[in-house]
């Protein structure tokens, strides 16, 4: 029954996500390795289950090590130069066959139906077809890369009608030119630029970690600015920049999950805390550690929110000695969102206080962002739990996972500076 209930809870808790991904265009990066490996059958039931909450899909796999062996198989000496494949007219036919082969076997595994299986009833249709309009690299430093090529255009057109019929899109790592030659294409070219012609909302990309490690530790989400200050330390830099990539090109959401954990695509989508590491697009509106120079940016902000009582009063000078604690977000370079963490290290938690957003930018996530923004940098000083106080804004702290407690749970020193004129709510968060 223990384990019912968990799974009841589990599914009321994705509801949110399920209602907010419906209808939404995800593209999903596979590569050859995740192909071999044997959680991919798994994989395959997690995509059909997206399919069938509403989700529209674009599948774009690759087929490296699938290349290679046909290579070795037929003695051919691989070569590169800049990373790039020289595709000689040998290695073609290998990757045409590699690449036909393995879309034959997805379009295999997205067909299953048999009965007691995740498969049974799924009934997905997969399409694919020459959405990618290709032209060669030609000559790089003297090096001809022969039938290597890069997108020139994808047919985003045709590939709304079909998604428009509740179809799977599966690209291959190929592209063709309007003179029919073929050209074979680096997987993450095709998949950045497909992201980017069909204004996908996500993009998720497999690899062989469970998402971006610098320094032994797994990042759980950031924003795009702090995605490139990450790329020189991450483990997996080649996919990381991928993301960046997609998420430079407009993609609002891409993640970066690992292909060997079972489940992780769902649990990336459907739970708060995901499975991978999330980098989100932040345009033209910067998140960072507040200055001095931040400080009349965020008086303006919370002198009505204190008016109204919903704030504690900060003066000037008391919310200068305390700017290190602030993080905000500027929107091209003027603060309209604010919020601080307050340390208390021999207790391990902290308060987050003073969360506020400019009237003319509110009813968005930047509330959530600055939270998230806060929790991962306790989560750096080894905070076990965040704590607010609030007497107005109780449901929302709630919803982003905060529950109910009482004044004892607060550290000493906040206790004793507790004003009970307030009666202020008190509400704890286990990180």
């Amino acid at each position: 029954m223990a384990d019912d209930t968990s799974y009841i809870k589990w599914f009321r808790n994705s509801a949110p996500y399920i209602n907010a991904h419906r209808g939404k265009t995800f593209v999903l990066m596979i590569s050859g390795e995740a192909i071999e490996h044997p959680n991919f059958d798994n994989i395959i039931h997690d995509i059909a289950l997206l399919n069938s909450l509403g989700v529209n899909l674009v599948l774009v796999h690759g087929a490296r090590p699938q290349i290679e062996s046909r290579v070795q198989q037929q003695g051919i000496d691989s070569r590169f130069h800049q990373d790039l494949r020289i595709t000689d007219a040998g290695t073609l036919a290998c990757v045409c066959d590699a690449a036909g082969s393995v879309r034959a076997h997805i379009e295999a595994l997205l067909s299953m139906g048999v009965a007691n299986s995740p498969m049974h009833g799924a009934a997905i249709r997969v399409v694919s077809g020459n959405y990618v309009t290709a032209k060669p690299f030609g000559v790089i430093d003297g090096v001809d890369l022969e039938h290597t090529g890069q997108v020139r255009r994808v047919d985003a057109d045709a590939i709304h009608r079909q998604l428009a019929q509740d179809n799977v899109v599966l690209i291959s790592p190929l592209g063709y030119s309007p003179t029919g030659e073929i050209f074979n294409i680096a997987l993450e070219d095709i998949v950045v630029e497909t992201a980017a012609a069909i204004k996908a909302d996500k993009l998720i990309v497999f690899d062989e970690l469970p998402g971006v490690i610098c320094e032994g530790d797994l990042i759980r989400e950031c924003e795009l600015s702090e995605a490139r200050d990450l790329l020189p330390t991450a483990e997996n830099d080649y996919a990381l920049l991928t993301v960046i990539r997609a998420a430079e090109r407009g993609i609002p959401r891409c993640h970066l999950i690992g292909f060997a954990e079972d489940g992780a695509l769902l649990e990336e989508l459907y739970t708060r805390d995901g499975a991978g590491t999330l980098v989100s697009n932040d345009h033209y509106e910067e998140l960072a550690t507040a200055t001095i120079d931040d400080v009349g940016g965020i008086l303006e902000i919370i002198a009505p929110l204190e008016h109204s009582g919903v704030l504690v009063k900060r003066s000037r000078e008391v919310l200068e000695t305390e700017i290190h604690c602030f993080r905000v977000i500027r929107r091209d370079g003027v603060v309209i969102a604010c919020a601080a963490l307050y340390p208390y290290p021999e207790q391990a938690t902290g308060e987050v206080a003073c969360v506020a957003t400019h009237p003319d930018y509110r009813r968005s996530d930047r509330g959530e962002r600055l939270l998230r923004s806060l929790e991962k940098y306790a989560r750096q000083q080894r905070l076990q739990s965040v704590f607010v106080l609030t007497t107005q804004t109780a449901h929302w702290f709630q919803e982003q996972g905060f529950a109910p407690s009482s004044i004892e749970a607060l550290p000493p020193g906040k206790q004793q500076l507790y004003n009970f004129q307030r009666n202020s709510k008190v509400f704890v968060k286990q990180l």
